[in-house]
């Protein structure tokens, strides 16, 4: 039997005169260099398994025949390794299908859940959209528009949604040049959707106003439905954005016209009449008619809009508050509301009731009757505003001289007169001294009332100019009651 092992330390043979030497002899199963500069030659001629032995002695590099790969696979040691790695494939395999199975299965359920949430949320959003371009249509007073606006509403039970997007493309991103004015709670602008024209009431995030109160005013006025009342159309709520949609008036505030020198013309004292009278119906609407007894609490001429024929429309609901059945007034220590238009007992000691809307409808009165604003009027002695100055007037026998100079109108001015008295009676300091609503309208439409004097109005600074009489006395106008007498 030959030597496992075979040296020739012939110095003259290289690796491939090793290899030609291996190949020729059917025994010799590897071969390597016998000396480290590669010279000489050692021959194996035992199994496989015994040379893999050899393998890591020395810095020698052995090679083996080519049957050497299947030789080896028949070595126990190497098979019983390669066996443990055959059943570890063998297990992971039916464990990364079953993975692959259930991710797939999860993924699939997903994909449904989303195209599912998405399919739905598409529909909304049509459904909202469809519903936003009902409501611009009947916006627009047809009959038909309207009727069939309501038995969608009655479907669908809800105020359009829109998106952001929807709202930022209509407005053309918020452009400047889209901006109507400043509210109470952020600016407004105007949005056009396939031609139709809306307003955008964008809430400001300094604003006051936070989620409840826009909560409050959306939920307000989309059950408000009334001629003398701004129609709410949709809204957005996205993100931190919170947006109301309001019908478009196309000639925005009555301040705007009532405290502008030249548009003030526009407005004569017929018509000015007709506003007083729309405000007043809406108001009584919304504390008497309405589904919900609603206290407005900001009433003041920038929060009266006018529409294309000059008809008022009360907006602005964000700090109105709703009243139960048997609710008469009530109290809140965060006054709200603007200087020269709060009622006394509201600004002192924040009790709010209907009669502060009323105060607050008397100061509107005397401005849309004078033209001037009570915030900045100024009597000559700077010691009246608007209303110590219609008082003096008043007592004076000078009624007259209230009304606004541009639009004097002689068939008008009993009309006026009236109004005043009115006026008067709306801001009296105290809240059971001013007339309701329902009062004010029925005396509006019959000058032949028999109304009460007025007595002194809250926060005038009133410098007595009937100090010789008694205030029943003073407040007693005979050009106010002759006027009467003779209509």
């Amino acid at each position: 039997m030959l030597n496992p092992t075979v040296f020739n330390e012939s110095d003259h043979l290289g690796i491939s005169d090793c290899e030609m030497m291996c190949r020729t002899n059917c025994s010799c199963t590897g071969f390597a260099s016998y000396r480290d500069d590669g010279t000489g030659c050692v021959f194996y001629y035992e199994d496989i398994s015994s040379i893999v032995d050899h393998i890591g002695r020395g810095n020698a590099t052995i090679f083996i025949r080519g049957n050497a790969t299947k030789t080896a696979d028949q070595d126990p040691r190497r098979s019983g390794s390669g066996k443990k790695r055959l059943l570890w494939v063998i297990g992971i395999i039916p464990v990364v299908i079953l993975l692959i199975f259930v991710a797939m299965f999860i993924s699939r359920g997903k994909r449904s859940t989303w195209l599912a949430a998405w399919k739905e949320n598409r529909t909304s959003t049509n459904r909202s959209l469809e519903l936003f371009l009902q409501q611009l249509g009947s916006a627009r007073g047809s009959s038909n528009s309207t009727s069939r606006l309501d038995s969608f509403r009655k479907r669908d039970h809800e105020l359009p949604l829109l998106s952001f997007s929807c709202v930022t493309t209509s407005t053309n991103n918020f452009s400047p040049a889209n901006k109507l004015g400043e509210g109470g709670f952020g600016p407004v602008y105007k949005g056009t959707l396939l031609g139709h024209e809306f307003a955008v009431k964008r809430l400001s995030r300094k604003s006051g106003q936070g989620i409840e109160e826009f909560k409050n005013e959306v939920q307000l006025i989309s059950k408000l439905q009334h001629r003398n009342l701004v129609k709410l159309l949709g809204c957005c709520i996205e993100r931190e954005e919170k947006i109301l949609i309001y019908e478009y008036m196309a000639n925005k505030s009555l301040d705007s016209f009532l405290f502008d020198p030249n548009k003030k013309q526009l407005l004569d004292l017929r018509k000015r009449v007709s506003i007083i009278e729309g405000i007043a119906q809406g108001l009584l609407y919304l504390h008497k008619y309405s589904r919900l007894r609603i206290i407005h609490r900001d009433l003041k001429t920038s929060n009266i809009l006018l529409d294309d024929d000059m008809n008022p429309k009360i907006s602005d609901f964000g700090m109105a508050r709703i009243f139960g059945e048997n609710e008469v007034r009530g109290r809140t220590n965060k006054v709200v509301g603007t200087y020269g238009y709060m009622s006394p007992e509201y600004a002192v000691h924040g009790l709010f009731s209907t009669m502060s809307d009323v105060f607050s409808f008397g100061v509107i009165m005397l401005e849309i009757i004078s033209g001037r604003r009570n915030t900045t009027f100024s009597s000559l002695d700077h010691s009246l505003n608007l209303l110590g100055y219609a008082w003096e007037l008043w007592c004076s026998s000078r009624g007259i001289e209230l009304i606004d100079p541009l639009v004097a109108d002689t068939s008008s001015v009993s009309k006026l007169l009236l109004c005043l008295h009115i006026a008067l009676l709306c801001v009296q300091e105290r809240p059971e001294n001013r007339p309701s609503m329902s009062d004010v309208v029925t005396v509006l439409c019959n000058e032949n009332a028999d109304l009460p004097p007025p007595k002194k109005p809250a926060f005038s600074a009133h410098i007595d100019s009937c100090n010789s009489l008694h205030q029943q006395d003073c407040s007693t106008n005979d050009v106010s009651y002759s006027v009467l007498e003779a209509r």
